[in-house]
């Protein structure tokens, strides 16, 4: 069965480390789907206190992370990982439902949401 989102390890560190320094502890990780970009939708990742009746709540590596109902069905089977590079590290996204993805690596579209593409990359 695939999991509705999957967070690496790397991922779950880094997501710790920045709880940590922001005075997040406690927080959950909200991972969502926004309107924009050159494709039409964004992924979106920060930091929140509290569910709402929307959300569904998922665990792994100790991080709490929370996705709206609505975004399930985009979201399902999405690899969240970190990457470090000469160039620096950062957080992947890759999602198996996204059939148009942008260059900037943060804009997609997919079959059943498209979005309203914008010249935010």
């Amino acid at each position: 069965m695939t999991q509705l989102v999957n967070l690496s390890e790397s991922a779950a560190f880094h997501v710790k480390t920045m709880m940590e320094s922001n005075g997040e502890e406690g927080s959950y990780l909200r991972i969502a789907i926004n309107g924009g970009g050159c494709s039409g939708l964004t992924y979106g990742l920060g930091f929140e206190k509290e569910l709402t009746e929307k959300d569904q709540l998922l665990e792994q590596h100790g991080i709490q992370m929370i996705v709206a109902t609505d975004d399930t069905d985009i979201l399902n089977g999405t690899e969240i990982d970190y990457k470090e590079s000469l160039m620096g590290g950062g957080f992947t996204i890759e999602n198996p439902n996204a059939i148009i993805s942008c260059g900037c690596g943060t804009s997609f579209r997919t079959e059943t949401r498209k979005g309203k593409p914008s010249t935010d990359c």
